[in-house]
């Protein structure tokens, strides 16, 4: 591992505002130079291999061109490219997740999350030990073997030692069939000291949005607290990397800054992390800025609307084709079919932004961090996914397999991971529908079973899929992988 040095990674270096600027104007300036668009959106196109495929992504120049190009065609040929890159290199499989929420003690400031130390409304709540099992215990009841948990950053109330108790509690809970086979964490910017724990503590990615890459607009929006410190925050993902934890998820939350801004400044990011670190960001979140208790999002100036945040997605897909791509229960049903179509990877469901929320018979709003717009159970997601062509992953094997990092980004380059991902895929599902899912949903899923293990292309791992499924569907047995 290398040896950090922060002298060596400046966040103003690789997130320059000046590089931002002229590439805005540069993209603001050919808009409309059709020879050049056509270039790029040949670039992106995937390019048909002995193994699969493969992508040369685009530069953050490049991506803003096609965001900036207001021609209909050009968005409907960015729309096409992004669904063929989302399919070649993640098939129609979508890897389903829940946040949990362990405490909303903050010290921050941030003027658009109702955490904010100033809010005297929002009842506060740290979970107990006993509390996180309840919560565990009830998200493995709808099946989920993924979780992101979340927390406000209050060194006295949630220190590391915290998060890492909580961890391992999530880990040590078998309940029935029901498992969480991985923990992603998404906490405040921390220490190379404290990613080294996290990462000895066995988790998945690491995810920290950055929320505004626009230091001028960051420092406004958080007045006070640790988090104020732009850099510090900025390079966390480098922190995080030299701790050990190879993969990390980007994000920024639009609607605060203008768009084009960020998405320069998003992709910018991840090719600092590609250029130092030999493998950019594991996924990459979209979330919009959403109303919450004392948060109105009509006060920020950047607001984007569906079609635009449409065609933000898809020309992430482009310039990061490798890159997963996550949406939240903040966006409704209908934005979020609109998506999966245009690079999104990974979804939430039956999603609770409160602290303590699955434990609780009706859905509590007093503690939420933002209003979840699909309110759909994790059953209801599962079936409409499927009746929509979609595989519901519930998998995690690469995680335990150890390809994470440039390992993984080594088999999903060369078109193999679909190998690992598609049976595995199927696998988890037969889990699921086995041990949780309604009536309805079951006959739904097995029918697409039955026709997605035709398209594995490998006889002998199509074979032993086809067994290990059989297996799960008579007997208890669970936990297959490739």
């Amino acid at each position: 591992m290398a040896v950090y040095n922060p002298a060596s990674l400046h966040a103003e270096e690789f997130i320059n505002d000046e590089e931002i600027r002229e590439t805005l104007e540069y993209a603001e300036k050919n808009k409309n130079n059709m020879e050049l668009i056509n270039e790029i959106l040949e670039k992106a196109r995937p390019i048909p291999t002995a193994t699969g495929c493969r992508c040369n992504g685009l530069t953050h120049r490049e991506a803003s061109v096609l965001l900036a190009c207001d021609d209909p065609e050009v968005t409907k040929r960015i729309y096409q490219i992004a669904e063929e890159i989302k399919l070649a290199f993640y098939g129609n499989r979508i890897v389903i997740f829940a946040p949990l929420y362990l405490s909303n003690y903050c010290v921050n400031g941030c003027l658009y999350c109702p955490y904010h130390m100033k809010n005297k409304t929002i009842p506060r709540k740290k979970l107990t030990q006993e509390e996180v099992k309840a919560e565990v215990i009830a998200l493995q009841d709808m099946g989920h073997k993924r979780l992101a948990i979340e927390s406000g950053e209050d060194p006295v109330m949630n220190p590391i030692e915290y998060i890492l108790e909580c961890i391992d509690t999530i880990y040590s809970i078998k309940h029935k069939n029901g498992a969480i086979r991985r923990v992603n964490v998404n906490i405040a910017a921390t220490t190379v000291e404290n990613y080294t724990k996290l990462k000895n503590a066995g988790i998945g990615t690491y995810i920290l949005f950055q929320e505004t890459y626009h230091k001028e607009s960051y420092l406004h929006l958080h007045p006070t607290g640790p988090k104020h410190d732009y850099d510090y925050h900025t390079e966390a993902m480098d922190r995080a990397m030299f701790g050990g934890i190879d993969d990390v998820g980007l994000g920024v939350l639009f609607g605060l800054e203008m768009y084009k801004y960020e998405f320069a400044g998003l992709i910018m990011h991840a090719e600092h992390l590609e250029a130092v670190h030999g493998v950019g960001p594991h996924t990459i979140s979209v979330p919009r800025v959403k109303r919450a208790d004392d948060i109105d999002p009509d006060e920020f100036d950047g607001g984007i609307d569906d079609e635009t945040f449409e065609k933000i997605t898809a020309c992430i897909r482009l310039a990061v084709p490798y890159t997963g791509m996550i949406i939240s229960t903040r966006e409704s049903e209908a934005v979020r079919s609109k998506l999966l179509r245009l690079g999104i990877s990974q979804v939430s469901g039956g999603s609770r932004t409160s602290v303590g929320g699955y434990t609780e018979k009706l859905r509590p709003h007093d503690t939420e961090q933002f209003d979840v717009s699909d309110q759909r159970t994790l059953d209801e997601v599962v079936a409409w996914l499927m009746q929509n062509g979609h595989i519901p992953s519930f998998c995690t094997a690469c995680y335990r397999e150890g390809r994470t990092g440039d390992r993984f980004m080594s088999l999903c380059k060369s078109g193999q991971i679909l190998n690992c991902c598609h049976p595995n895929a199927l696998m988890t599902l037969a889990e699921y529908l086995v041990d949780y899912a309604s009536p309805e949903t079951k006959a739904i899923g097995f029918d697409m079973i039955e026709k997605e293990l035709r398209r594995i292309p490998k006889d002998k791992v199509r074979a032993i899929a086809a067994q290990n499924i059989e297996d799960i569907k008579s007997s208890n047995r669970r936990d297959f992988r490739f």
